[in-house]
């Protein structure tokens, strides 16, 4: 284990009072870099997180690939005591980050200015489905909701049909965690010019907006509605698409480029098509048709033995025991494991950022709900009696059995 001054970022202080998805895995993306994340839940079942199916032995599949790296302790705003001690842990915090509807956190006499008050310095990213301001701030709503108003659902699916539900949380991820992330290392990197905090205000709505970059200019600059299977990217086009094999499995077939095209025609011994790379409506749906009668008379991984010379951007379409297993991945090191307290050696999705000087690491499992409650609150100043006064006053849970 590296130290934590040969970490990204090492010796920041992260509070995370987020619950499920967007909050947690921005968090251990910050984690993973080297911030000190303690995670703070309430004494009574913490993240909801903690009992999403599928379980491990005890513990919930799905909090177990969003925590690691952290800490956790247990805090009842609605008891004094743990308000105070939040305000505690701000005061050498660097960030703060929470995903409630807004309003909620100055309600609990906890929100940004009652932060900046104790340290002006703080940093305090809310995550929230449409945003701090406007006519729908205090709308309820998750991912689908989000991908359907900003104009993004109509792009799955294909025509005359209702949109499918994506199989990624979109806005969730990268409208919600990934927008947080990048706002927070962005105040961070300002903070360190102007020695201010500020407030970092993140929509999953506008998130999932900024992501239609690549089809809003459909409608921007053509008037054209960009629906699924309408449009060149979306299904339509039958280069950029996926096929079915005799044997039941898939390929994708992704080119785009004119020399890939020319090369993919020549390696299936179809010449004439080169001349007719983007076919629109009725002649897409008959070149579609063709291919997929092409693909349909052999299995998956013979195309892909048979393509593999061509050089092209075509692949096997992978279920998750492939693709886990598949020698790229396994040379990225995208799976890992750790041990864990209650759930032995567990499996950990790998880094997506690679860093040569200050490398992400795998440093600690999962915590237990409440885990590291004394250590942190140890750290903030209270002594053994105080922080037994905290547990007898409810504002602190109690420690769990490993």
């Amino acid at each position: 284990m590296s130290q934590g001054s040969n970490r990204a970022l090492g010796g920041i202080k992260v509070l995370d009072l987020t619950r499920l998805l967007p909050g947690a895995f921005a968090s251990q993306i910050l984690a993973d870099m080297g911030a000190d994340v303690i995670k703070v839940e309430h004494p009574v079942g913490g993240d909801y997180n903690r009992t999403f199916p599928p379980m491990a032995k005890t513990e919930s599949g799905s909090f177990l690939l969003l925590n690691r790296n952290k800490r956790s302790v247990t805090l009842d705003f609605k008891v004094p005591a743990a308000k105070e001690a939040l305000f505690k842990l701000v005061e050498t915090a660097d960030v703060v980050l929470e995903g409630f509807r807004p309003g909620v956190m100055d309600r609990l006499g906890i929100g940004y200015e009652a932060m900046k008050a104790v340290n002006p310095g703080i940093i305090f990213c809310s995550i929230s489905g449409y945003g701090q301001d406007g006519p729908k701030r205090l709308a309820p709503g998750h991912d689908l909701n989000y991908l359907a108003e900003a104009g993004a659902l109509q792009l799955f699916g294909t025509p005359g049909k209702p949109p499918i539900v994506p199989g990624l949380s979109i806005a969730d991820v990268g409208g919600g965690s990934l927008m947080a992330t990048t706002g927070i290392l962005a105040a961070l990197i300002s903070r360190g010019k102007t020695g201010k905090g500020q407030f970092v205000d993140i929509s999953m709505f506008d998130g999932s907006v900024s992501w239609l970059a690549l089809h809003a200019p459909d409608y921007l600059f053509a008037g054209v509605e960009p629906r699924g299977g309408e449009r060149q990217f979306i299904g339509q086009a039958p280069c950029y698409n996926v096929y079915r094999c005799a044997d039941g499995k898939d390929v994708a077939l992704g080119i785009i480029e004119e020399h890939f095209w020319d090369r993919f025609c020549d390696a299936v011994d179809l010449p004439e098509l080169k001349a007719e790379q983007w076919p629109l409506g009725e002649a897409a749906d008959r070149q579609k048709e063709r291919l997929a009668a092409l693909f349909a008379s052999d299995t998956r991984d013979n195309w892909v033995k048979r393509l593999a010379p061509a050089d092209l951007p075509f692949g096997p379409v992978l279920s998750m025991a492939e693709a886990f297993a598949e020698e790229h991945s396994r040379h990225r090191q995208m799976l890992q494991y750790i041990d864990h307290p209650r759930e032995g050696r567990i499996p950990q999705l790998g880094f997506p950022i690679k860093l040569s000087e200050t490398p992400c690491e795998l440093r600690t499992p999962p915590p237990l709900l409440g885990q590291h409650s004394d250590e942190v609150l140890a750290e903030a100043g209270y002594d053994e009696a105080a922080i037994a006064a905290l547990r007898t006053s409810g504002a602190v849970g109690q420690i769990p059995d490993a």
